[in-house]
């Protein structure tokens, strides 16, 4: 049993603030051998961002804030409200702009390994452990 509460990874390596603004406390990692990974990731009033997940599946639960959400090859727009999931089972690209302070739950699939941040097409790069 692992038992992980936010206040303890605040300030540590697994507490990534992007460039771009967002900020993402990783809770389970490769590391912990789960089979995914889940972090809070908050995005400030404001921020779009593009991303595409080209190696990943990712899952978003939205608990907190509002945003607009973009799939960047059909033009579908989506309010991201609390208590919406999005999932990205087609490594969707994507926008996420947040309209009031996000507060998301996001997994993934493979699990990233901790530090990463997204490269010039707005994906994670591959795993090669």
């Amino acid at each position: 049993m692992k038992i992980v509460r936010l206040e303890d990874l605040k300030g540590t390596d697994q507490e990534v603030v992007s460039p771009a603004g967002w900020t993402s406390v990783r809770f389970i990692l490769k590391k912990d051998g789960m089979g995914f990974s889940m972090h809070e990731t908050t995005f400030p009033p404001g921020l779009e961002f593009d991303m595409w997940y080209k190696h990943h599946l990712e899952a978003v639960y939205c608990y907190q804030g509002r945003g607009v959400l973009t799939n960047r090859d059909t033009g579908e727009q989506f309010d991201i409200v609390p208590g919406t999931l999005y999932a990205l089972d087609n490594h969707d690209r994507h926008t996420l702009k947040a309209i009031e302070e996000l507060k998301l739950v996001c997994t993934f699939n493979p699990p990233v390994s901790g530090r990463e941040i997204h490269d010039e097409d707005g994906a994670y790069l591959p795993d090669t452990d």
